[in-house]
This record gives structure tokens, sequence and C-alpha cells, in this order.
């Protein structure tokens, strides 16, 4: 994890959306690719993320490393969500991946399908000494409420225990509780993830700064980063505050 960490923590641009829920995220500045990892390149971001058709066309060597997404799946999928790998390990080295990425959804029908296919990634990943990234949300018939305490902490140990890199997973929505998720994933950093856009940048970023306060080493975000009226100015908040450790109110003066 280390080449994607600055002193154990990082902030990670996820533009993998496209395939995960369609162009309606997109606007006409950030449906083009090259647009997003100019925000990557230019934002302070120590990693970004795709899916391996962005990585052909548009990553092209750039100098912040490639996260490369090896599973996905659409958003017309119905309750028993199942995302199925789409990449090798060995061609997203060729793409020029520093490491490789994968989504289990823990409460689903198809759980153990997608542990056993990290467990090769993982297995493959580790002989090639890149870090094997796994985003985890609870999701399925039986899960109610994916971001209770309970859940949340689950997804944490869960991705901890099959041997992940680092774990993505959603905020929980108050420090006490996301703090006890941190602990449950023991030696393994965890990453908050940006989810939706949110109704003010304050909000957003006031949960990042609550993860960080939490324990996290960072955050992997997408649409309110690319989203934002002004991605460069989110970017450098979102330095103070994961990188830099600065508080809230100081973060948000930054222009």
């Amino acid at each position: 994890m280390n080449k994607l960490m600055r002193d154990g923590k990082s902030l990670i641009l996820a533009y993998d959306q496209g395939l995960e829920h369609g162009p309606t995220d997109f606007n006409d500045k950030n449906v083009d690719p090259t647009y997003v990892v100019d925000i990557a390149r230019r934002g302070g971001f120590d990693a970004f993320v795709s899916q391996k058709g962005i990585a052909e066309r548009y990553y092209n060597n750039e100098k912040v490393p490639l996260l490369l997404k090896l599973n996905g799946k659409t958003a017309i999928y119905g309750k028993e969500p199942m995302a199925r790998q789409n990449c090798s390990v060995e061609y997203a080295i060729k793409l020029g991946a520093s490491a490789v990425g994968y989504t289990i959804y823990i409460g689903s029908a198809y759980e153990s399908e997608m542990m056993a296919e990290f467990g090769r990634i993982q297995e493959e990943a580790h002989a090639h000494n890149l870090p094997a990234i796994l985003w985890i949300y609870p999701r399925g018939e039986f899960v109610k409420n994916d971001t209770t305490k309970e859940m949340v902490a689950y997804a944490a140990r869960a991705g901890m225990e099959l041997g992940a890199d680092a774990v993505k997973i959603k905020y929980s929505g108050d420090i006490e509780s996301f703090r006890w998720a941190v602990r449950a994933a023991g030696k393994t950093p965890v990453y908050m993830a940006g989810g939706p856009k949110t109704a003010t940048e304050d909000e957003f970023l006031r949960h990042v700064s609550e993860c960080v306060k939490a324990g996290a080493s960072g955050v992997a975000v997408g649409r309110n980063a690319w989203q934002s009226d002004d991605p460069f100015r989110t970017a450098r908040r979102l330095n103070a505050i994961v990188i830099q450790g600065k508080p809230l109110e100081e973060a948000l003066k930054i222009k």
C-alpha cells in the first residue's frame, strides 16, 4: 500500500461510476474521462480508479497511480447483486496498474462466489507485489440498513479476514460507530466511500473529517469531487483534511 500513501494517508479519485450507475451521474464536462483524469493528475490524488476500458484509452501512464477495478456490474441488477471479474491481474499490470480493486457485496446470495474470486485475485496480485483493495458493502434481500454500526463493522472485518490490503466501506454516520469499524479492520487501512453527491460540499467534507478522526486512512471519492463546481478546490480541501490533518473549519476556508 505504500505506493498509494503519504505517511499512511491517501486520497483516491474513483471514476468507475459509468458502469456502476450509468451515465446519469455525468454532465457535459465529466462525461469525458480526459476531464476526470486531469483532476486526478493535478488535484494531488494518490490513485485513480477506473475500469479497464477507460484505462486503455485515457490513462496513458499518468503520474497518478492507477488502481484498476477488476469486476463490476450495472445498476439494472435486482435484489441480489453479483459482480464478476472482467479483467485479469496480468492485464492490469500491462495497463500500468499500481494496485487492483474488487467489490464484494456481503449479504448477497452470491457472496461466496465473489469471496472465492477475490481470494484468487488477492493471491495473484500479491505474487506480483500489487495491493488488492476491497470495496465491500452489505447488500441483498436480507440487508435492511447497510450503514448501521454492526453492518459497517462487519464489512470492515470481513475485508480484513479475506486478506484485503485496504477496505473501502460506507460511512456509518458518526465518529464512534465508524471508529468501531476501523478497529474491526485491525491493521487493514480503511477508506471512506465517497458516496452519492451530498447536498453541500461542507456536508461531505464534514463526513470526511469525522472519518479521519475515527482513524480512517483516507477517502475514495468520485462524484463529490468531479461533480463539484470547482474540483481542484475540493481536492485542496480534501488534502488539507486527510493528508495534512487540518480541522474542518480551517479546510473550508481554502479557496
